[in-house]
């Protein structure tokens, strides 16, 4: 006799398809919004920019030191109280964002302190402005170095998304619990949660694995 219900899990397979749309959706925009917040934070504290800089360490350390439902509750139902009202999907990718820049900015800035201060003041020499030395010096030469740790947070972070069903978005969390609700088919359930998080984290690791090794073929 077998353990799993193999046609329940044929038969409500599709029903994941439109959450792994959203948790997808969600993914893409949060993480890419949270590099751009994490690269931004790094050339603020890497070339230690006044006034800002003591801004983005407040924010690194509330980002840090709290979770993403704690984020999403106060985007939520928290802004709520003064009259901002964002929907559940807008909260998601917000508070992606504002978690992972945190994250994003350490890669960064492991990637930018990698690079001999040497070739820094040799660009400076030869006339080149700060801009043309982080853009044709360090942030090439910072790939090599940072994209593990880019890659792990990636993973990492779409991986923190399974609890935007706190905040009622349909995500795969939620269209499993909902099943195990509905039809008490916990293993099943959880067996096709397993296999979509394997499915899409599985290619993701491949991938910067082989940007990892790339990068350090170019540069090194």
């Amino acid at each position: 006799m077998s353990f799993f219900d193999w046609e329940f899990i044929w038969i409500h397979k599709t029903d994941f398809i439109p959450a792994i749309i959203l948790s997808l959706k969600l993914s893409f925009f949060g993480i890419l919004g949270a590099m751009i917040l994490g690269f931004i934070a790094a050339i603020i504290e890497f070339y230690q920019v006044k006034f800002l800089k003591s801004i983005f360490r407040v924010y690194l350390s509330v980002s840090r030191n709290t979770p993403l439902l704690i984020h999403l509750f106060f985007l939520y139902y928290g802004l709520g109280q003064f009259g901002i009202k964002l929907d559940a999907f807008s909260c998601g990718v917000i508070g992606v964002i504002f978690l992972g820049g945190s994250y994003m900015c350490e890669s960064f800035l492991l990637g930018f302190r990698y690079v001999d201060k040497i070739q820094k003041d040799s660009a400076l020499a030869l006339g080149f402005s700060d801009k043309d030395i982080l853009r044709f010096i360090i942030f090439p030469q910072s790939l090599a170095v940072c994209t593990p740790s880019i890659g792990a947070n990636v993973i990492f972070l779409l991986k923190e998304t399974s609890v935007v069903s706190a905040i009622a978005l349909a995500d795969i969390v939620f269209v499993t619990k909902d099943l195990i609700g509905t039809y008490y088919k916990t293993s099943e359930a959880l067996l096709m949660l397993i296999a979509i998080y394997l499915i899409l984290l599985l290619p993701l690791s491949i991938f910067f694995v082989w940007l990892e090794r790339y990068y350090k073929r170019a540069f090194f």
